[in-house]
């Protein structure tokens, strides 16, 4: 055989014949490589006393620094507003602003666009939050912890709170994102 002569098979299947060329050293050099590496990576990842975190811890562990961050923020935010602090943001335009696009795209699926939980005649689950009535407290603060932490899992007398729709937002939302959306609600109370 010649250098780069190319060279077929005898047999041939369907009218197809196969070469029968030795492989480039390239390639044959980078698939010997890959088996190496594989082989102590597999060895590092697996049997090593050094643990390599997976994606899954790495996920984890982020979450958990995200959560950790925002339950500081909620602290800082926390120590820092009172009713009053919430009742000024609500004549805040921009708070006003923010607030309200929340509540369009968060809310107002339960409560309703015009916080009346109707739609077109119709009751929807939330409760209204355009009149002075409130069930799980009006303050500014309680409407707070409504909203961060879902209603409460007892009434007063210590008994089961069965009416327990609404999730707790602080998942979803910051808490800067809670106080806009409790400076909206309260902007559209009678006053």
């Amino acid at each position: 055989m010649k250098k780069n002569e190319i060279v077929l098979r005898d047999h041939s299947y369907d009218g197809i014949q196969e070469y029968d060329q030795k492989l480039p050293n390239w390639w044959l050099f980078t698939f010997y490589i890959m088996i190496v590496w594989f082989v102590v990576f597999w060895v590092l990842y697996y049997q090593s006393p050094v643990k390599i975190a997976n994606d899954y811890e790495r996920l984890d562990k982020e979450i958990a620094e995200i959560n950790a961050k925002k339950e500081n923020e909620l602290k800082a935010i926390l120590a820092t507003l009172n009713d009053d602090s919430l009742l000024k943001m609500s004549r805040d335009p921009s708070h006003l602003a923010a607030g309200k696009a929340i509540f369009e795209t968060k809310c107002f699926v339960c409560h309703g666009i015009d916080l009346s939980a109707t739609l077109n005649g119709a009751k929807l689950p939330g409760l209204p939050l355009n009149d002075k009535e409130w069930k799980y407290g009006g303050k500014p603060m309680q409407i707070m912890e409504t909203i961060t932490h879902g209603p409460p899992k007892f009434k007063p007398d210590g008994t089961p709170n069965p009416q327990l729709g609404m999730i707790a937002w602080n998942n979803q939302l910051s808490p800067s994102q809670i106080a806009e959306v409790v400076a909206y609600i309260l902007s559209k109370q009678p006053r």
